[in-house]
């Protein structure tokens, strides 16, 4: 974890964030409850992800401690990515009880924000996002 920018340390050290990996994910997920998992993505490719590392703990105080987090290690991000359907980076991904309930992708306002999750949170588990591969990816059909 140390190639971590430290705002996204910050949300492990001072907010009990979990370091998500391929090796923790699933022990993760099977606690049950809410959770996010935040994709944080490279922060000098994508520069809205210091902005969602700080925010991200306002969410979770906002809506009473309601979900735990969980930080995906940039050394797995990719695969962990592909199993939530997630494509854009910064992400936060809701589960219940290891069941996908939605993705926010990007910064937003705080007003959008507090919308949104109660929307995610409002939605039933299922199955996450199928990710498709682009055309020139596929094998041609003719």
């Amino acid at each position: 974890m140390t190639t971590e920018h430290p705002l996204i340390h910050r949300l492990a050290d001072q907010f009990n964030a979990t370091w998500l990996t391929l090796a923790t994910h699933d022990a993760f997920i099977a606690q049950g409850g809410e959770q996010v998992l935040f994709f944080s993505g490279d922060p000098v490719r994508f520069n809205e992800v210091l902005d969602v590392a700080v925010v991200l703990p306002e969410l979770q105080k906002a809506f009473g401690g309601r979900f735990s987090l969980g930080t995906v290690c940039r050394a797995d991000e990719d695969a962990l990515a592909r199993r939530w359907g997630v494509q854009r980076w910064p992400s936060l991904v809701f589960v219940r009880d290891g069941l996908y309930l939605g993705c926010i992708p990007g910064m937003l306002d705080w007003t959008d924000y507090l919308a949104r999750v109660a929307d995610v949170l409002a939605q039933p588990g299922g199955r996450p996002p199928i990710a498709l591969m682009a055309n020139a990816a596929a094998p041609a059909c003719h």
